[in-house]
């Protein structure tokens, strides 16, 4: 199913459209979010701590996916580099000693950029995402 069903969807779901509007931005919010590999589980968290629609908050969270993750990862992670004033963010990485433990200490120095970075991008698409759903759902009911 293409992303404009699944959105065609999400707006035509029984409840007001500033729930549906918060649940998918709530799912976008943490979709983008540094807690890679949590996504899911905190989507369907959040849905039934805060009272969500459970189906439109994991549509928002899965607008992250394997696809889009890198992309989106990488662009937040270069925005917080460059807010943070950092310069260089790529390590110049020996790739004849590689170890697991020298590409953490490598990659170390992006942890905040990439913090920072996702959870602002995930901020702005959230607030975008629900101003895009709640006129959409709005003008649908």
């Amino acid at each position: 199913m293409a992303l404009r069903d699944k959105l065609r969807e999400v707006i035509s779901i029984n409840d007001s459209p500033k729930k549906i509007a918060i649940s998918f931005a709530v799912g976008i919010f943490i979709g983008m979010s540094p807690i890679l590999g949590l996504h899911t589980v905190l989507g369907i968290a959040a849905a039934w701590i805060f009272r969500l629609n459970k189906f439109v908050t994991i549509i928002g969270v899965y607008i992250t996916n394997p696809w889009t993750i890198v992309p989106i990862y990488t662009f937040a992670t270069w925005v917080g580099a460059k807010i943070l004033g950092i310069s260089r963010i790529m390590p110049n990485i020996n790739w004849n000693d590689i170890s697991l433990t020298y590409l953490l200490k490598e990659m170390k120095p992006l942890l905040l950029p990439f913090v920072f970075g996702t959870t602002l991008l995930g901020f702005f698409s959230a607030v975008a995402g629900y101003i895009i759903i709640y006129h959409a759902a709005r003008s649908r009911k």
